[in-house]
């Protein structure tokens, strides 16, 4: 039996109620800018990395004006995921509170080793 792939998202603190609430909903956007500094969301859905390098990598673009949380994301079916044209992948779908798990908070922008 094949592990499934672990994947990772990375949000303003200031969306830390909301997403342990109400999971990882794109549609919620607002109390922060996207962690590429949007005011609005880039697609109609949530975008995730994997593993390390892909984690530095959106710690350092953080554009959200303040500290970011790192939440582990279960239970995403690698198959789904579309490209946003850059090389980022996204979910093109909710992810229920259930499915998610802060493992690291107040990241700053220059804190990029795990």
């Amino acid at each position: 039996m094949s592990e499934t792939p672990h994947f990772f998202h990375v949000s303003s603190v200031l969306n830390r109620r909301s997403i342990a609430q109400h999971g990882l909903d794109w549609t919620r956007m607002g109390a922060a800018r996207g962690i590429a500094g949007s005011r609005r969301p880039e697609a109609e859905g949530i975008f995730v990395c994997r593993g390390e390098e892909e984690t530095e990598f959106f710690f350092q673009l953080n554009n959200t004006g303040g500290p970011v949380d790192l939440w582990s994301v279960d239970d995403i079916d690698e198959t789904l995921l579309l490209d946003n044209g850059n090389g980022f992948a996204y979910l093109p779908d909710r992810i229920p509170a259930a499915r998610v798990r802060l493992v690291r908070s107040d990241v700053p922008r220059s804190d990029a080793s795990w």
